[in-house]
């Protein structure tokens, strides 16, 4: 794809990325947050976390499947960066709104509230990879150490559905679509392993 279709592309991508934190702020702005606005900045945030999470995922077995697709590597980082942006806004809603700064109030939730430990562990994964996802650190650990540490996305994506689940509830099945779309993914995985296989095999 020629590179200004690219640039007009990324272009396109910050927006629509930055486009709910937008529409946070708006409604902040003119008190229409609805009735409960801590909930609804909390929902918002860790839904986009998984969300740009998935897709962020979602590019390696879709470039495998079509290599004229191969130009979409180049969201991948943008994507997985806006993912943990989200998680960690995110996370200091939680510590801002929910715990107030209280430290005994954090520790006090990630021990007694499952949710809330589910979701710390995936924030935790997303950490180092955000931390990585520079060229240099690419070229300082090696790309297969820098793979393999970012296997830890697809951990951070598996312990962020838990932590939706936990959360919501019981009978509410929001989650389900986030499930299935990473339930996919995670499956793609060896299946696509298996056809590169088979095909190395067979030349």
């Amino acid at each position: 794809m020629p590179r200004k279709y690219i640039v007009l592309l990324k272009v396109v991508t910050w927006v629509g990325c930055l486009s709910p934190l937008m529409l946070l702020v708006y409604e902040a702005v003119t008190n229409t947050l609805g009735p409960d606005p801590t909930a609804n900045i909390t929902f918002t945030t860790g839904y986009n976390t998984l969300l740009f999470l998935i897709l962020s995922l979602a590019i390696t077995p879709v470039r495998s499947l079509s290599p004229r697709l191969s130009w979409l590597i180049q969201f991948r980082r943008l994507l997985g960066l806006f993912a943990f942006f989200y998680g960690t806004l995110h996370f200091f809603t939680w510590i801002a709104l929910y715990t107030s700064f209280d430290v005994n109030a954090m520790v006090s939730d990630i021990l007694k509230r499952r949710y809330i430990t589910a979701g710390m562990f995936a924030w935790l994964c997303l950490l180092p990879l955000a931390a990585t996802s520079t060229t240099w650190s690419i070229r300082k650990l090696g790309g297969k150490r820098w793979r393999a540490l970012h296997r830890l996305a697809y951990v951070a994506g598996i312990a962020g559905v838990i932590h939706y689940w936990w959360q919501v509830k019981p009978g509410v099945l929001s989650p389900l679509n986030m499930t299935i779309a990473l339930g996919v993914l995670l499956l793609a995985r060896p299946v696509l392993a298996l056809m590169r296989r088979g095909k190395t095999q067979a030349a």
